[in-house]
C-alpha cells in the first residue's frame, strides 16, 4: 500500500493518545481495520437506526483505506480529530468518536459524532471518553463551543451529553438523512464557559 504523505502522517503523529478512566482514545490506523469490520458487523443492526445508511462495500478493505485517507485529510486540514475508543483493560476496540465540523474565526466549534460497539453499549464508556475529550477540545484544540445532535427518540444518547454538561438548545426539523430517512433531531451544545464553572464547582465541593 502506498505511504502516505508527509503531511497526513505527520497530523497523525501530532494527535496525541488520550486516557482516560477506563479507555483510550487514539487516531484510527489501517491496522485497526480487523478489529472495526468485526465490531462493526456483530453490531450492524444495533448502529444502522441512529446512522447514515451504510453502502453496500462500506466493511471492505478498500472502503476502510479510504476511510484513514479521509480521517488523515481531515486532520491535517484541521478538519476534524476522528478517534478510535480502546478499553484500557484489554486494548480491545470499543467505539468511535469524532470532533467534526471544526470551524475557527468567530465560531470556534466543532460537532461531536459517536459510536459505540453493541458489546459494549450501557457501560459507561462513553462517558468517560467524553470526560477525556471535553477538556482535550476546550484545551489542546483551543475551541469555544461543542454541539452535538441526536435522534430525539434515542434517550440513550440525551442522557449521556445530559450527564456530560450539555444543554439543550433546540429541535432541527429534518436536520440528517438517518438508515435512508431524513430525521429530526434535538442540538445540545456545551461552552467552555460553563464547562470551567462546573468544573471549578466540582473541585469546590470535593
Amino acid at each position: 500500500m502506498p505511504r502516505l504523505p508527509f503531511r497526513l502522517r505527520s497530523a497523525r503523529r501530532r494527535t496525541p493518545e488520550l486516557t482516560g478512566a477506563r479507555v483510550v482514545l487514539r487516531p484510527p490506523q489501517q491496522s485497526d481495520f480487523s478489529a472495526w469490520r468485526a465490531l462493526r458487523a456483530h453490531s450492524r443492526a444495533f448502529l444502522e437506526p441512529w446512522e447514515p445508511k451504510w453502502p453496500s462495500d462500506d466493511l471492505s478493505a478498500t472502503a476502510f483505506r479510504h476511510r484513514i485517507r479521509r480521517y488523515d485529510r481531515d486532520r491535517a486540514e484541521g478538519r476534524a480529530a476522528p478517534f478510535f475508543i480502546f478499553l484500557k483493560s484489554s486494548g480491545a476496540l470499543a467505539g468511535g468518536i469524532t470532533v467534526g465540523s471544526i470551524r475557527r474565526g468567530a465560531s470556534e466549534s466543532c460537532m461531536l459524532g459517536y459510536w459505540m460497539g453493541e458489546p459494549h453499549a450501557g457501560q459507561g464508556l462513553m462517558q468517560d471518553a467524553l470526560a477525556v475529550l471535553v477538556p482535550h477540545i476546550f484545551g489542546a484544540l483551543r475551541l469555544h463551543r461543542i454541539e452535538a445532535a441526536c435522534i430525539p427518540e434515542n434517550g440513550r444518547s440525551s442522557r449521556l451529553l445530559e450527564k456530560a454538561g450539555f444543554r439543550r438548545e433546540g429541535y432541527l426539523h429534518g436536520y440528517l438523512r438517518i438508515n435512508g430517512t431524513w430525521r429530526d433531531h434535538l442540538l445540545y451544545a456545551l461552552i467552555a464557559e460553563d464547562w470551567q464553572a462546573a468544573r471549578g464547582a466540582a473541585k469546590a465541593s470535593e
